[in-house]
């Protein structure tokens, strides 16, 4: 039987099950924990190093240098003779508390009234929490770590933090941004796309959404006319919407936004490379007539290059700023978002004098995104890695799409897409009855996490049957396992909704997405 002291310790040390950090690491993570949380008190003894390391199964020199470094930072205190102990003051002292209500009398700040500017409740795209445990997430906003290129990143974060970098960027750029980084946007991603910029338009942003937000808080007020595709992107519609403009939904077909007959308007959101949600790509011909628009009409184009980089069927669409003459186009892009969503950056390209006006907001809200993260990326495409990781993407995207596309042929021939010509979801149109949200409800029960169309619309219709399946998180091999589980699914709706399925295709221009 257990010796009680060693279950005590056994239960006190259970090393966090955090894979990123070393043993050693596990383990002061697991003594500090314990002191802030109270569970060791202020002189309370620890196991010797060679009682720990016996019962953690670690090597003593493993529990000593973590013991060693825990006296370094503070936490535990040495005793010659009597073991290691923790410091008096190894704990914060918690603030006094505070007076109940009632007893002073005093009544809190009515947060409510006050806030002036809320999105609490505004639909946006989420996902749970514990999203990584559903076995099929077909979801945005998170990263493959299939795909992740570990050595090749983690090689670029270590040459930044060699001594003869640190003067590359320990310094405050103030409103400035790294020139490394500047220049590898100007000269090897943005030609690609058949812009030409020179260092002083390019400003760098803690991911798009941060550029959407510079963007509406230099340029839009309450009369300000903002076109938005519908359905169009969720995430530019709430940074936009805390400046209140005068929303104009602009509709979308199978070819991506309907240019003529445009309303008038001061600015227009559009993503023509793959529409977001669509998938659709906005033919050259319509880029041409939307810029002869834009001059006519005295409006300027906000262009989010949404999935550039994802194509495989034909030949690159220029963006639109590639055609651009008369300055009408302010760019959106993204450095990492193809590596992973979480290291946000983006960038903005546009007239020089107004990449100095949103310089000195970014400088007001962040001063400047990180400077070790712009430099480690900035290595990342000196080195050519952007390109090869880009390729494997590419090609794990192609192999996933055409799994996606044959599961639901298979398993629920009654539900439209169109193949997309590049990116990384598809845009699924259910039957009239189908209201994607309560079937994204029903599909959890089965592992299945799918995005609800609602979201992506200004003005959604009840039911609204469409929803996007996103392949950027979910393995290859899981891909026809989930379709057949969210079948289940609507099985399992439609007898809910006392609907019997019919074994049909939908009318081609709904389930291409016409909203």
């Amino acid at each position: 039987m257990a010796h009680p002291r060693t279950i005590q310790w056994d239960q006190l040390f259970k090393l966090p099950e955090q894979s990123a950090l070393p043993l050693q690491g596990r383990l002061r993570l697991a003594v500090v924990q314990a002191i802030l949380e109270g569970r060791l008190g202020a002189g309370a003894a620890l196991p010797s190093s060679r009682e720990l390391a016996g019962l953690l199964q670690l090597s003593r020199n493993t529990v000593t240098s973590a013991y060693l470094q825990l006296v370094d930072e503070g936490f535990l205190q040495s005793r010659a003779r009597s073991g290691v102990f923790v410091a008096p003051n190894a704990r914060p002292r918690n603030a006094t508390q505070a007076e109940p209500l009632g007893v002073s009398g005093r009544q809190p700040p009515d947060w409510g009234q006050r806030v002036l500017r809320s999105l609490a409740n505004r639909p946006t795209l989420s996902k749970p929490e514990q999203w990584s445990t559903y076995p099929f997430p077909f979801i945005y906003g998170t990263y493959d770590p299939q795909l992740f290129p570990s050595e090749d990143f983690r090689e670029c974060c270590v040459r930044s933090l060699a001594r003869s970098q640190l003067a590359h960027w320990t310094p405050d750029l103030e409103t400035d941004d790294v020139p490394e980084l500047i220049e590898q946007i100007r000269t090897r991603l943005l030609p690609k796309r058949g812009v030409f910029a020179l260092a002083e338009e390019i400003i760098l942003t803690v991911g798009t959404q941060h550029a959407y937000y510079l963007l509406g808080e230099a340029l839009f007020e309450r009369r300000t006319r903002v076109g938005l595709e519908e359905p169009g992107h969720p995430h530019a519609r709430n940074s936009f919407s805390l400046r209140e403009p005068q929303w104009v939904e602009v509709a979308v077909d199978p070819m991506g936004l309907v240019v003529d007959a445009l309303p008038a308007l001061d600015y227009l959101f559009v993503t023509p490379s793959h529409q977001s949600p669509t998938t659709a790509t906005l033919s050259l011909e319509r880029r041409q007539r939307l810029l002869r628009k834009a001059e006519l009409q005295d409006f300027v184009i906000i262009e989010d290059d949404y999935e550039a980089e994802n194509l495989y069927e034909g030949q690159p669409m220029p963006a639109l700023k590639s055609l651009d003459r008369g300055g009408r186009v302010v760019y959106v892009g993204s450095v990492s978002k193809s590596l992973s969503p979480v290291l946000r950056l983006g960038y903005i390209v546009a007239p020089r004098a107004l990449v100095q006006e949103l310089r000195v907001i970014r400088h007001a809200m962040v001063r400047h995104p990180s400077a070790f993260l712009q430099h480690a990326y900035a290595l990342f495409l000196s080195l050519g890695h952007h390109e090869s990781h880009t390729r494997r993407v590419n090609q794990a995207m192609q192999e996933r799409l055409a799994l996606a596309a044959q599961a639901l042929r298979a398993h629920l021939p009654e539900f439209g897409f169109e193949m997309p010509l590049g990116g990384a979801s598809i845009w699924v149109n259910a039957p009239a009855w189908v209201d994607a949200a309560e079937l994204a409800l029903m599909a959890r029960g089965h592992g299945v996490l799918i995005e609800a169309g609602d979201v992506f619309f200004g003005k959604p219709p009840y039911p609204c049957p469409f929803f996007r399946l996103r392949l950027s998180s979910i393995p290859a091999a899981q891909i026809a396992a989930g379709i057949r589980a969210l079948a289940l699914a609507v099985e399992q709706l439609a007898q809910a909704r006392g609907e019997k399925r019919q074994k049909g295709r939908p009318c081609d221009a709904l389930a291409a997405g016409q909203g």
